[in-house]
């Protein structure tokens, strides 16, 4: 497979749903090690965030992270590092995006990675980790939000955009505490 052909598996991949994987965090360190060593004066924190960073949870197995920096003129700055190191990214969509920036590291047609570079410290990178926080701390919310992303995922197996819509309110009401 080329890097194109990997390219388009991995943009077009369907959703699918995995078991809790020991080696997610695991995964995470090592990428956050990277990202620190290729911007040690930029990166103001690093967190693994999504399904993959609740112990139990399942989740497509893409590691989320959030990455903080001081203004998003500085999270656009770091497209070109990224790029150079196998991340990739839709200029378009993050011209969409005012609160962060987006990308994706894949291999062999899979998607591996998607890093979210926000505002250390801004209402983006708090809601992130209230809902990762608030998954961790409660087995009951996993639980729901894990039946939720089943039932979702055999509804839209092929649509990632409709998948993750869907999740949308459920995602906000834990945010929001409701």
């Amino acid at each position: 497979m080329t890097d194109e052909e990997s390219l388009f598996a991995a943009i077009h991949e369907n959703v699918a749903l995995h078991g809790h994987d020991a080696s997610w965090p695991v995964r995470f360190a090592e990428e956050r090690a990277r990202l620190l060593a290729w911007f040690p004066a930029v990166l103001i924190d690093v967190q693994h965030i999504g399904s993959t960073a609740v112990r139990g949870l399942v989740a497509k197995p893409i590691i989320d992270i959030l990455a903080g920096v001081e203004s998003m003129a500085v999270a656009g700055s770091l497209a070109p590092t990224l790029n150079n190191a196998g991340y990739t990214t839709s200029v378009e969509f993050n011209a969409t995006l005012t609160n962060r920036q987006w990308f994706m590291r894949w291999a062999d047609g899979r998607r591996t990675h998607h890093l979210h570079v926000v505002i250390h410290g801004g209402s983006v990178w708090h809601e992130h980790l209230r809902f990762r926080d608030a998954l961790r701390s409660s087995a009951a919310l996993s639980e729901r939000y894990a039946a939720l992303k089943w039932s979702l995922a055999a509804l839209h197996p092929n649509d990632r955009e409709a998948y993750t819509e869907a999740k949308a309110g459920f995602v906000r009401a834990v945010i929001d505490g409701n």
